[in-house]
């Protein structure tokens, strides 16, 4: 087939992957070719519902992409998944956008529990930016799905740019495409003025919303995380995983040698320690089973794909083999398992709590100080 390319912002049209940059379907093709007006399935939603799509890039392409950031004086608008933050940091932002000035957005506030105050959540978010390198000039909390705080975060944008463009930043999953959906409907309503253009160098496309100065916003393709819990299951899954509503965590007595399975997912072991609670912060409908740490292993083998799901017996073939990772706590923190959620353990310097937690080879398992 002869080379196609998109007259809406330059890409190459393919028919493959849905996930990649360029796809349009092969009726929508036929049917451009037909009218000489051929756009990537991007622009087209883009062209007539002003509605933008994630879209995936490789690293080597990101990084050019940070690059291009890093080399124009702009605001960068870093948007994280509250949820999931060590899922949804850049590594090494801080690096290419040294110049520049960031805003930190904090997105699916509306999925932690109720009782958590805005400033402990902005403080916490606030810590862990440092840790990871970032002195961001503000931190804000929004939840793009429920339209919250839209209205302040364009404000905050325009106090904070100074007549500067703005570049949108982030990960793949963390509602980067739904917060710019809502920046758009609330600059432009319904009016016909959001335009794509090329990064230079590059076969990426930037999406562009004018501001009243003459400068634009700027939304940016994300970056896959590999080691995300969602690269290795199904969409049905998926959707058992990714909380969309409020979260209410579940806190389990657990005496010393004992286990918590999350689905077939992960696992949680209490291996030393005096009894104690420990807070399961999940979706809400991920089931969690309660068994003796002695008969784990040929309690999995036996239940998994059955009563311990996700994943079911389909997608057991591909799923990979959990891993140990072991962990001696000695104050309040949070054992995080990459893009699934956390459970908070309450270790004591007089009274350590050693554990373990297994996950998919290939997604994280990291400790942090308690978010909650």
């Amino acid at each position: 087939m002869e080379e196609l390319f998109c007259i809406g912002c330059g890409i190459q049209i393919q028919t493959e992957d849905k996930e990649k940059a360029g796809f349009t379907p092969a009726a929508a093709l036929k049917k451009g070719m037909e009218t000489g007006e051929l756009y990537c399935q991007r622009c087209f939603r883009l062209r007539h519902y002003n509605e933008i799509t994630d879209v995936h890039i490789t690293d080597d392409e990101f990084l050019r992409l940070l690059h291009e950031v890093g080399d124009s004086d702009a605001l960068v608008v870093n948007v994280i998944d509250i949820f999931d933050f060590n899922g949804s940091i850049i590594p090494g932002l801080s690096r290419f956008i040294s110049g520049n000035d960031v805003l930190l957005v904090g997105n699916k506030k509306d999925i932690l529990p109720k009782s958590v105050k805005d400033g402990k959540v902005t403080q916490w978010l606030t810590e862990r930016a440092h840790e990871e390198g970032l002195r961001p000039l503000d931190v804000m909390l929004t939840s793009a799905q429920n339209k919250y705080a839209i209205k302040d975060l364009i404000g905050r944008i325009n106090e904070l740019r100074n007549g500067r463009d703005v570049y949108v930043v982030g990960v793949t999953n963390v509602g980067k495409s739904t917060l710019i959906n809502a920046i758009i409907q609330e600059i432009t309503g319904n009016k016909d003025v959001i335009t794509t253009s090329r990064f230079p160098g590059t076969t990426l496309d930037k999406i562009e919303i004018p501001l009243d100065d003459g400068t634009f916003i700027f939304d940016t393709p994300g970056i896959i995380h590999r080691h995300q819990m969602a690269h290795y299951l199904s969409p049905k899954e998926l959707k058992i995983v990714s909380p969309k509503k409020e979260i209410k965590p579940k806190t389990y007595q657990l005496n010393p040698e004992q286990t918590l399975f999350l689905g077939g997912l992960a696992r949680f072991d209490f291996i030393n320690g005096e009894r104690q609670g420990f807070t399961a912060f999940f979706d809400n409908q991920l089931e969690l089973h309660r068994t003796k740490l002695a008969g784990a292993d040929a309690f999995y083998d036996k239940h998994v794909g059955t009563l311990l799901t996700p994943p079911d017996k389909k997608e057991l073939t591909a799923f990979p083999k959990l891993v140990r990772h072991e962990f001696t706590i000695d104050q309040k923190m949070d054992i995080v398992f990459s893009g699934l959620g956390w459970i908070r353990v309450n270790g004591q310097k007089d009274s350590k709590a050693i554990v373990a937690a297994w996950a998919p080879e290939g997604v994280a398992v990291i400790v942090r100080k308690a978010i909650i």
